[in-house]
This record gives structure tokens, sequence and C-alpha cells, in this order.
């Protein structure tokens, strides 16, 4: 099966396969030829360097310690792990299906990597990295996060349109699937534990949904925020929202009221995802279609100077701990870019 056809329920990814190859710069063709694959390569504090993975990456997750980058390949059937002292990969993980998703636990033990094709999630031991379990969860599994205590992972089911809850101390599924909106897509946690955003990427019956995680079920507040939601960000000290439109914009719930608060903000086209520095300062943004990334000051929740171009479909993106780098993954290209921030 293609990733095309393993994405059919994604209103993210369906169809701009065809279209990746033709949109990645000089840039990054250079980084896939090894060129740009040191931090040295960098002229200034956003110019992005270029780490070669596997083909058409898709999730990306930092290890707390910040010592290392996992990455989803959803056509290479494997998850690359990427030194972040060198900027190079040092491991591959074979994960088997189609890897989208990755999260990394608080105590920085284990990966979390959703499976679209198979319907699974696959349990990495991030000392080892060697598979140690398989979860099957619901149909064509997109985002995973982990709450903050690491006692659950949270799994946004695109093709079944649930989540399934996850004990990651027993690695399996407890309750039932939790019925949210059309096609969910990306999940997020707040700080505190007590919440988890679910963004539906087709838009309906509302756009994002908001789950207890106290009870594990899905409250009465169905947010309703743009059109196309995909990618979804908590600021740290758990007050706001971030979700991103694929129309181009990004809109801000105060989690306090789940009430549409800022925005919508004017970003690139088609937005893809979307994370908070660890001050909760800035909201750093991938325009899947304008191979950029776009910077919100989230004080004034709006646009500031001109888009980072990364040089490809900027896809999934993750900040590390310290707050001075991010890794943006470009799906067309088989690269992470690095960015100074």
């Amino acid at each position: 099966m293609s990733t095309l056809a393993s994405h059919r329920r994604h209103p993210v990814l369906a169809g701009r396969l065809g279209r990746c190859a033709m949109r990645c710069t000089l840039a990054v063709l250079l980084a896939l030829a090894g060129v740009l694959v040191s931090p040295h390569a960098a002229t200034a504090a956003t110019d992005p360097v270029f780490i070669r993975v596997g083909s058409q990456p898709v999730g990306v997750a930092v290890t707390p310690d910040g010592h290392h980058v996992y990455v989803a390949e959803s056509n290479s059937f494997r998850v690359s792990v990427i030194d972040t002292t060198t900027n190079k990969v040092v491991g591959r993980v074979r994960v088997g299906g189609t890897p989208v998703g990755v999260a990394v636990t608080p105590d920085g033990h284990r990966a979390y990597v959703t499976d679209s094709r198979w319907d699974a999630v696959s349990v990495i031991d991030t000392t080892t990295n060697e598979v140690v379990g398989r979860i099957h969860v619901g149909s064509t599994p997109a985002g995973v996060a982990v709450a903050p205590d690491g006692r659950r992972a949270y799994v946004a089911n695109a093709g079944s349109d649930d989540v399934s809850v996850i004990d990651t101390t027993t690695n399996t599924v407890v309750g039932s699937p939790l019925h949210v909106g059309g096609s969910p897509f990306g999940v997020a946690v707040t700080p505190d534990g007590h919440r988890a955003y679910v963004t539906n990427s087709a838009g309906w019956p509302v756009p994002v949904s908001v789950i207890d995680t106290s009870t594990d079920h899905v409250v009465g507040l169905h947010v309703s925020i743009g059109d196309f939601p995909a990618g979804v960000a908590v600021t740290p000290d758990g007050h706001h929202v971030y979700v991103t439109d694929q129309l181009g914009t990004v809109s801000v719930i105060d989690a306090r009221t789940d009430k549409v608060t800022g925005g919508p903000i004017p970003v690139g086209w088609k937005p893809n995802d979307v994370a908070v520095t660890p001050d909760g300062r800035r909201a750093y943004v991938t325009n899947f279609a304008s191979d950029s990334v776009s910077v919100i000051d989230t004080s004034t929740d709006k646009v500031i100077g001109t888009p980072i171009d990364v040089g490809g479909s900027a896809t999934r993106i993750a900040v590390a701990p310290d707050g001075h780098h991010a890794y943006i993954t470009l799906h067309c290209c088989g690269v992470v870019a690095m960015i100074d921030i």
C-alpha cells in the first residue's frame, strides 16, 4: 500500500505526495547530497541545517534531555534517531507499516510511534533503540501525545474518528475509544495533565474536541475554530492552545474557558503543525505548501519577521527542551531541518 493510500482519510496529507519532489530547493538537494549536515554550515541564526533521514518523514520528537531526536519516516518503515550534538543519524529502528506520529515519555525511556497502515502503536526502548511492544489501536492512527506524568498516551485515530488511550505501564489500551470528530489528527495534553485537545482535520462536526483526562471522556466542550485544523500545541503555563488551520491561519483557545480568544492569525499556505517554545514567548508554525516556518509572538498573537525558508514541505516540528533549536521534518525531501530559535 502506498503512503498516499494509507493517508486517504487524512486531509492534512492526502494529495501532496505528487507535488513534493518539485518543491525541494537547491539547499535541500545539497543536503541530500551530504553537503549541509554540520551546524557550522549555518550562516545566520535562522539558516536551516539539513540532516538526511529516510523517505517521507512526518512525526518528530526531542527527548527530554535534548540529546536525541526521533523521526517517524512514513515511507521507510522505520524511525531514525538523530544525535543533536553532531546532527547526524546514529540509529534506525524498524517499526514496519507507515510510521506517522511520535512522542517520547517525560522520563525519556520510551518512544511511542503510530503506524497508520497497520492500526498500531510501536513502543521503542530509547536506551537500546529496539521495539519492545506493539499496541493495536483504532483505524489509521496519526498524532500521539504522552501525558506529563507519563502514565497515559493519547492516540488520534483518523480512520475511525476516535482517540485510543494507552496505559503506558502495561502498554495496553484502556477503556473504549473516545469518539471525537472527523479524521482526528493532532493531539496535545495540557501541562497539568487535566485535558487533551484533539484537532479533527475533516472539520466536522467541530474542528477541536476536548478530553477530560481524569475520566478519559470527551467533555461537552467542542471548540469551533477554523475549517481544517491540523497542528495543536499548549503553552507551558497551560493557559492557551494554538491550532493551525489548513486554510492558512492559526487560532488561539483560552484553555481556562475553552473559548477562542485570538486569531485567526495569517501565516503561510497549509500550516500543518505548531510548537511553542519552553518559555512560552513564541509559537513556530510549519507551512507545508509554503516551504517555510512562521513565528508568532504569543504576547501579541502576531507574526513577527519574515517566514523562515526551510526549502521543502515543512510538515511537523519539535522544539528542544532548552529552547535553542527546532527540528522540522520536510516530507518531500527525506530530511530534517534544524533551525536556531
